[in-house]
C-alpha cells in the first residue's frame, strides 16, 4: 500500500496484569514498531482509568529513549490539563536529547464536546441496525459511517465530573482553545509576551524540532482550527466513526497553506486486530464491546478482558456499543488491508493510524506484525 501506517498506543491494562506491565509492552510494542516499518508511535492520555498512558508525556520521553528513527508523540495532549508552558517545556525537554522525533499532538482537554458513535451494521454482516432515535448507518464505499452517538445516552456522568475536578486546581479554568493554541505556537517561535507586555521564553521549548498536529472527532472548532493555521490534522474515526468524515471534510475546507504545510495532511486512525484468519481474530477481539461498554457507560475504561471470560453482551450493552463494533477493523491480514484500503479511499487520508487491544501482548504483537507485512511496511522501508 502507498500510505505509511503508524500506532496509536493507550498502554491498555489487561485482566490480571498491572500498569507496571503496561508500560513495559508499550515500549516494547514501540520497539518492535520501528523494526516493522511503522511511521509514528504516538501514545494518548487518558486519567482514572485502567491504561496505563495517564502521564503520556513521561510516556514519550521514555518510548524515545528505547526507539531510534520512529517519529513518536502525543495523541493528544488534553490541553485543559495543562499550562501552554508545561506543555512546550516537557517537549522541549524531550526534544534537546532526541531531537527532530516529536510530534505534539493537542486534542480539547476532558470537558471538550463529548465523543460521537451509534447503532450500525454487526460486524459479522447482515442488514445494519438501526436506532430510531438518531438515524440509519451509511456504508460509503465499504466503509461503516453510523449515526452520531448521543452523549446523552450515558446516564452516570458523577466519575467523568470528579475526574475534572482531580485534574485542575481548585478555580482554574481552562483558556479558549484557540488561545491556548496561539500560546503553544508563540512559545515555540519564541514570541510569546505576557498579558502585561512582558516577552517570556521557554527553556527548554523554544526553537524546538517538534511537528505541531491537531486532534478532532468531528468538524468543529479543532478541525477548522487546524485548517486555518494550515498544521496536518488527525480524524479520530476509532473513536466517532459517526463524525470523522465530517471532521476531514471541515479540516480540508478550512485549509490554507502555511510555513508548515502547502496542501492538507490527514491522518485517520482505526481500531485493528488482525489475526492469521478470521475466526483468530475475532476471538482475540471478543473482549472490545466489554471494553467499550465501560466507557460509555460512564464507569472509563476498565481491564480487557482475556477471550474465555468476555461473555455475550445484553441487548442494552449491545446498543450502546453496536456502533464502535461495526467500525472496528478485525480479521485475517487481507480482510483488515481490503478494509483500511477502502477507509484511506474514503477519507483521501496521507496516513492510517493503527490501535490495538488484546487481552495478550503477544497477541497485540502479533497482530501489527501480520498488518505491517501485508500492508509492505518492511518493503517500503527497505525501498
Amino acid at each position: 500500500m502507498t500510505v505509511p501506517l503508524s500506532i496509536l498506543d493507550l498502554s491498555p491494562i489487561s485482566a490480571g496484569s498491572t500498569a507496571q506491565q503496561a508500560l513495559r509492552n508499550t515500549v516494547d510494542l514501540a520497539q518492535h514498531a520501528e523494526r516493522w516499518g511503522y511511521h509514528r508511535y504516538w501514545l494518548a492520555e487518558h486519567h482514572f482509568v485502567a491504561v496505563a498512558s495517564s502521564s503520556s508525556i513521561t510516556l514519550i520521553g521514555l518510548v524515545a529513549a528505547n526507539t531510534s528513527r520512529i517519529r513518536v508523540g502525543s495523541a493528544a495532549v488534553q490541553v485543559g490539563h495543562h499550562t501552554s508552558a508545561s506543555i512546550v517545556e516537557a517537549f522541549g525537554t524531550i526534544d534537546a536529547l532526541y531531537p527532530g522525533r516529536l510530534d505534539l499532538g493537542l486534542g480539547r482537554s476532558g470537558h471538550r464536546r463529548a465523543q460521537f458513535g451509534a447503532e450500525p451494521e454487526h460486524p459479522k454482516g447482515g442488514k445494519p441496525v438501526v436506532d430510531t432515535a438518531t438515524g440509519r448507518t451509511e456504508i460509503r464505499d465499504g466503509v461503516v459511517v453510523p449515526p452520531p452517538f448521543d452523549p446523552g445516552r450515558i446516564s452516570d456522568r458523577s466519575r467523568f465530573v470528579a475526574s475534572l475536578r482531580a485534574l485542575q486546581q481548585p478555580g482554574a479554568q481552562a483558556p479558549d482553545f484557540a488561545d491556548q493554541i496561539a500560546e503553544v505556537r508563540a512559545l515555540l517561535a519564541g514570541t510569546y509576551v505576557s498579558e502585561d507586555g512582558i516577552p517570556l521564553h521557554a527553556v527548554p521549548g523554544e526553537n524546538a524540532q517538534v511537528q505541531l498536529w491537531l486532534f478532532g472527532s468531528s468538524g468543529g472548532e479543532s478541525a477548522e482550527l487546524a485548517g486555518r493555521l494550515g498544521l496536518p490534522f488527525a480524524a479520530a474515526y476509532h473513536v466517532a466513526p459517526g463524525t470523522a468524515l465530517d471532521a476531514v471534510a471541515a479540516y480540508r475546507a478550512a485549509f490554507r497553506p502555511s510555513q508548515y504545510l502547502s496542501e492538507p495532511y490527514v491522518v485517520v486512525s482505526a481500531d485493528v486486530v488482525v489475526g492469521a484468519d478470521d475466526a483468530r481474530a475475532s476471538e482475540l477481539a471478543s473482549g472490545y464491546g466489554h471494553w467499550v461498554y465501560s466507557i460509555r457507560s460512564g464507569s472509563g475504561a476498565a481491564e480487557f478482558l482475556a477471550p474465555d471470560a468476555a461473555g455475550p453482551l445484553t441487548p442494552d450493552q449491545r446498543r450502546l456499543v453496536d456502533d464502535r463494533l461495526a467500525t472496528q477493523f478485525v480479521g485475517s491480514p487481507s480482510r483488515v488491508v481490503e478494509r483500511l484500503a477502502a477507509l484511506q479511499r474514503v477519507t483521501g487520508a496521507n496516513e492510517l493510524l493503527i490501535t490495538s487491544v488484546a487481552h495478550d501482548h503477544a497477541d497485540r504483537l502479533e497482530s501489527h506484525r501480520l498488518l505491517a507485512e501485508a500492508w509492505g511496511l518492511g518493503a517500503a522501508r527497505a525501498a
